[in-house]
């Protein structure tokens, strides 16, 4: 794992490598160090927001494949500019959306929950945003914004003001904490064991999660 201000993930089985996530675009020269020396087979973007997509465009430069879900595809391309960031102010996350650079339509592939790519099987995990994925194997989830680490104490929920729809988040992670897994990785922080997962899930969802774990 290397942190491009979201967590990226390098992943290596038998069936080949993939980069999970790509990083705030003013981590680009880091980025483009990492997929220079790792060498993926295919770039796996879990969802649009710009601190884990910001470097998708340089992927697809470089030449390689970049995966996501369909329903995040119109604002990887920028064809839809909504972005939630900063909070309360659509006007100012539109500009920093427009901004970005963005990979072009033909190096941008398709990912469904259910297929297996490299030896990961795609997981749907929406609420954070509609087309949100995240990898399963062994007893590993890489989970994206469907859940956050902290440090001091545990797992969370993005706030409610960072969410697509903050009723579905909840309801995936209670999903997330019914799953066989014995490790969750997400997409920022450090790895969360099953129990720090379930104990978020049952916890009651008001007034929502703190302002340090917004992501």
């Amino acid at each position: 794992m290397t942190t491009l201000y979201a967590n990226v993930y390098l992943l290596s089985t038998p069936q080949g490598r993939l980069l999970l996530d790509t990083g705030t675009v003013n981590h680009a020269p880091a980025f483009a160090r990492l997929l220079r020396s790792f060498d993926p087979d295919a770039v796996v973007v879990t969802h649009s927001h710009i601190d884990h997509a910001g470097n998708a465009f340089l992927a697809a430069r470089l030449g390689y494949p970049v995966l996501a879900h369909p329903l995040e595809h119109d604002r990887l391309l920028g064809h839809d500019l909504s972005m939630p960031y900063p909070a309360g102010q659509p006007g100012v996350g539109r500009l920093v959306s427009r901004l970005h650079p963005r990979p072009g339509a033909e190096r941008l592939g398709a990912l469904y929950p259910g297929d297996t790519v490299r030896g990961w099987e795609v997981v749907h995990l929406p609420g954070h945003t509609d087309g949100q994925i995240g990898l399963q194997r062994d007893g590993v989830l890489l989970a994206a914004d469907a859940v956050l680490s902290h440090p001091r104490t545990g797992a969370h929920l993005p706030r409610e003001g960072y969410n697509w729809d903050h009723a579905v988040a909840l309801q995936t992670l209670k999903k997330v904490a019914d799953l066989d897994l014995h490790t969750v990785l997400p997409g920022h922080g450090r790895a969360l064991d099953m129990a720090q997962v379930r104990a978020r899930a049952v916890r009651d969802d008001e007034p929502g999660d703190r302002a340090e774990d917004a992501a």
